[in-house]
């Protein structure tokens, strides 16, 4: 039986990334197959800094978030994930991640329903 090499996979999450639900999904697909583990965060600017400079702000704190989600992501899945801090508008940050690497499958992490911008979006579809 020929190896399969490992299905490469997307995950995109800000606020949620390291919540005790997406923890659970990806260890959940780690158990599932072989697989490796990519973490998307898009930046988040807030305020004025939307308008004034959306591409600089924004990105330390969606770093700080990506650091600690990082490390129990890596713990969850028992396998180093990597990851990188995206663009602000969530859908670029995926179009560059995909045009930058190859995946087979991608895990959106959203905010409840009432309070996903990115679900308004239509950011799964």
């Amino acid at each position: 039986m020929p190896h399969q090499a490992p299905a490469r996979v997307l995950v995109v999450a800000n606020r949620t990334a390291a919540s005790a639900a997406l923890l659970g999904a990806v260890a959940r697909r780690a158990r599932s197959g072989a697989a490796t583990f990519h973490l998307l965060v898009p930046a988040h600017p807030r305020g004025l800094h939307r308008v004034v400079d959306p591409e600089v702000t924004g990105r330390d704190e969606a770093r700080a978030r990506l650091d600690a989600a990082v490390a129990l992501l890596s713990e969850s899945t028992g396998s180093t994930v990597q990851g990188n801090v995206g663009d602000a508008d969530p859908i670029a940050a995926i179009s560059d991640a995909l045009q930058a690497g190859s995946f087979d499958e991608i895990i959106i992490s959203t905010l409840p329903r009432r309070l996903s911008r990115w679900l308004r979006l239509d950011l799964p579809s």
